[in-house]
């Protein structure tokens, strides 16, 4: 039989041990690796260091990982832009998840004024805002759209995930942003955004929440194994 060839991804973020998310990302490719049979080789990019799409173009996938504020949002930005342009597989969780809105607003709605909340609170399109209760440490249901990627990840349409999350999108330009290719695909119990998937696009996730956590129990995240196969289809 063929060997495969190593799938090379990009951990777009800025290290540090000391969060959870980034201990259990590790583990949850190198779990998925076992599972799915495949050599997962995995490079931190921090975001100071992404400043052309050069250091991008060789990666089989891209995960934009927790951790926001990030260093160099500009950097965060045009990982996601160029995923997002180049169909290569994305994955962005937590402050993945809400730049990946922010970077669809920007340049792609036409929103130049998009901003998050966290880093600009008092600008006029803050984009990404505190949440009415903010998920930290938390664990909540979550409906999922039928037919979407993350639900055929999980093959169910009801599944529990935690979070560590203090922003999400603003409710007052939800309605707007929703209206072109950027699809809501999950909801928790409240009814808030909780997912994201864009059309028209091999494999593109952003959600709110940490599906990496499972694998600090033993478990392999589902959507982090869809990922891993949407990249293993790729050719840079």
């Amino acid at each position: 039989m063929e060997k495969q060839r190593p799938l090379h991804i990009a951990l777009v973020g800025d290290h540090d041990p000391h969060i959870t998310a980034h201990r259990a990302i590790p583990i949850a490719l190198e779990l998925t690796g076992g599972k799915t049979g495949h050599d997962i080789r995995i490079q931190w990019l921090a975001t100071p260091l992404i400043t052309d799409n050069a250091v991008l173009e060789d990666f089989d996938g891209i995960w934009c990982v927790p951790g926001s504020p990030y260093q160099n949002e500009a950097g965060a930005l045009q990982a996601i832009r160029f995923a997002r342009e180049q169909r290569r597989p994305f994955l962005g969780t937590c402050g993945g998840f809400q730049h990946a809105v922010l970077e669809f607003a920007r340049n792609v709605m036409g929103w130049a004024d998009a901003a998050h909340g966290e880093t600009d609170p008092e600008a006029e399109r803050a984009l990404l805002t505190p949440l009415s209760c903010a998920l930290v440490e938390t664990i909540d249901s979550l409906q999922l759209e039928a037919d979407s990627l993350i639900a055929k990840a999980y093959g169910r349409l009801m599944v529990f995930e935690g979070y560590h999350c203090r922003f999400g999108v603003n409710p007052d330009f939800e309605e707007d942003l929703l209206k072109q290719r950027l699809h809501p695909v999950a909801r928790d119990s409240a009814g808030g955004l909780r997912a994201v998937e864009l059309r028209d696009h091999p494999f593109y996730v952003a959600t709110l929440f940490q599906p990496e956590r499972a694998a600090l129990e033993g478990c392999v995240p589902p959507l982090v194994s869809a990922f891993v196969e949407a990249c293993a289809r790729t050719t840079p």
